[in-house]
């Protein structure tokens, strides 16, 4: 088993990261009922123990094979203080340590330059530091997950410098960015050139990017909330909710189910390093358009079972991107079908996979570039079977 390491940059990508964890505790809580260390909870999770006359916890035991206290492998950087702080007094403060954390008062001012050459400058030894510490905690370090936004400051700076920092220290590890999009109509006037700064840096120095586009994630939410004001679905109560967690429970989902194939059985798993190998052809050519379904995961909405060759004709329809695209109207370089759910067969897959390649445009040298991946194990909180599709679209080479 392999084991990843999430490292969230900026107030963004400590959001989503807030999210992310609180999903990924509850999926394994259900998954290991029985409070037992197993090699898919060692993906995200080290097994520690504390001794009161030490300051930092130490890992188990050779042989012990019970929870005791799970820390996650996390790097938590942020230039202002206030949404590491807001997490570590939060019910997810205990999976979390001082040595994960970077943290200054002043911030970034919303200046791509502050966080890039500035704060990059000043904590690369620190985040060097604490990134190798994170790797020798691992057994078969896989990949870097880095989340961050690319409107801000300390997000779209300091974040791609970090990539820099991975890239020298850790050539050989894949380098996976969850990147937020600011909308059009962002209140912060130097995001675009943020975020055009940003996306040069992640063109050259990571090796697969899912760009995200907030305007799409408001759409998603607004449908959510239109039915859920028709009456059409119930929304559960959520204790201490916040503006923007609905919005930040889409993207944790995303990478949950992209990581499942990797930490439990299934039939046809996959490997992060497949899909970099199987859908980026050319190495600066990976940006890769994510959409889910359905998309009302069960933190928003109570959503009866639905068909299984409506998810599928779903995956593709303009309503469910991350992205503000058209996935009927793109040309596709290859496509990945990450479907998870107990009563899925591969039959199912083959089937719709040529039924949906009819209507959809492929490269002329890569007519059947499909990637699928089946996990049997699906979680309690999701409704019916979520699918994530990955699909690599022609529109997006070039931002």
């Amino acid at each position: 088993m392999t084991q990843s390491i999430m490292i969230q940059v900026g107030q963004c990508g400590n959001q989503i990261g807030c999210r992310f964890w609180d999903q990924c505790l509850h999926e394994h809580a259900f998954y290991s009922k029985n409070g037992i260390y197993d090699d898919a909870i060692s993906s995200f999770f080290r097994n520690t123990e504390t001794y009161s006359d030490e300051t930092y916890d130490l890992p188990m035991r050779t042989g012990s094979n019970k929870i005791n206290k799970l820390k996650a492998r996390a790097i938590l950087v942020d230039m202002e203080e206030g949404v590491i702080n807001e997490l570590l007094q939060g019910q997810l403060g205990e999976i979390f340590d001082s040595k994960q954390l970077i943290t200054n008062s002043f911030g970034s001012g919303n200046n791509w330059a502050v966080g890039n050459k500035e704060y990059g400058t000043m904590y690369r030894e620190q985040i060097a530091e604490q990134v190798r510490k994170a790797a020798e905690l691992c057994d078969c370090l896989q990949c870097f997950f880095v989340l961050h936004s690319t409107g801000g400051g300390t997000g779209s700076g300091l974040g791609t410098s970090l990539l820099s920092i991975l890239q020298d220290e850790f050539p050989e590890v894949y380098r996976f960015v969850g990147a937020v999009y600011p909308s059009s109509d962002d209140d912060v006037i130097t995001s675009p050139y943020n975020s055009m700064l940003a996306t040069y840096e992640l063109t050259e120095k990571a090796d697969c990017v899912l760009p995200i586009n907030n305007q799409a994630l408001i759409n998603i939410c607004n449908k959510v909330q239109q039915a859920v004001r028709s009456g059409k679905f119930e929304k559960p109560t959520e204790k201490n909710a916040k503006p923007f967690d609905a919005m930040n429970n889409l993207v944790a989902n995303v990478i949950l189910n992209m990581t499942s194939s990797s930490r439990f059985e299934g039939s046809l798993n996959v490997d992060l390093n497949e899909i970099v190998m199987n859908l980026v052809p050319f190495p600066k050519q990976h940006y890769l358009v994510s959409s889910l379904s359905p998309l009302y995961i069960s933190k928003d909405v109570a959503l009866p079972p639905r068909k299984l060759d409506q998810a599928f004709e779903d995956l593709f329809s303009k309503d469910h991107q991350l992205m503000l695209s058209d996935p009927r109207h793109s040309l596709y370089l290859a496509c990945a079908l990450m479907v998870r759910g107990k009563n899925v067969q591969t039959s199912d897959l083959n089937r719709n996979i040529a039924k949906l390649s009819r209507n959809l445009s492929f490269v002329n040298w890569n007519q059947e570039g499909w990637k699928t991946g089946l996990c049997k194990w699906v979680q309690q909180l999701i409704i019916f079977n979520t699918f994530l599709l990955q699909q690599f679209v022609l529109q997006w080479i070039c931002f």
